[in-house]
C-alpha cells in the first residue's frame, strides 16, 4: 500500500553504457526483467520498483509517494527543502523534485 512520504521508486542512470547494455547486465547477473517506455527508459519491479534512464545524472534518484502532491511540496519548502523542478506531469502521474538541506536530490510523485 502506498503511503505519503514512503520510498516508492528509484531511478538509476544508464550512463557509461547503453540502456540495452545495462539491462543485459542486470538480467544476466540477477535475473531482472524490464518494461521499456521508449528508447531512453526501462522500468523494473525487483523488490523496490524503479527504472533506468539513459539521460540523467549518474546518481540514484529516490522517489517518495504522496497522496496530496501540492501539500507535500509546501511541507518540503516549509521544512527547509528547495524545489528544483516544480510539479510536472509524466506518463503515470505527476511529480516534483527537491533538494534536502544536505544537498540530496529526491522526487515526490502522486497519481
Amino acid at each position: 500500500m502506498r503511503k505519503t512520504g514512503k520510498l516508492d521508486y528509484i531511478e538509476l542512470a544508464a550512463v557509461g553504457g547503453t540502456l540495452d547494455h545495462v539491462k543485459s547486465f542486470y538480467s544476466a547477473a540477477f535475473g531482472w526483467t524490464f518494461t521499456d517506455y521508449g528508447p531512453d527508459y526501462s522500468a523494473f519491479a525487483e523488490g523496490l520498483d524503479g527504472g533506468f534512464q539513459a539521460e540523467m545524472p549518474a546518481k540514484p534518484l529516490p522517489i517518495l509517494y504522496s497522496e496530496a502532491l501540492e501539500e507535500t511540496a509546501a511541507a518540503v519548502e516549509e521544512a527547509g527543502g528547495t524545489i528544483v523542478k516544480p510539479i510536472f506531469s509524466f506518463p503515470g502521474g505527476r511529480r516534483f523534485h527537491f533538494v534536502d538541506p544536505a544537498g540530496n536530490e529526491l522526487a515526490v510523485w502522486g497519481e
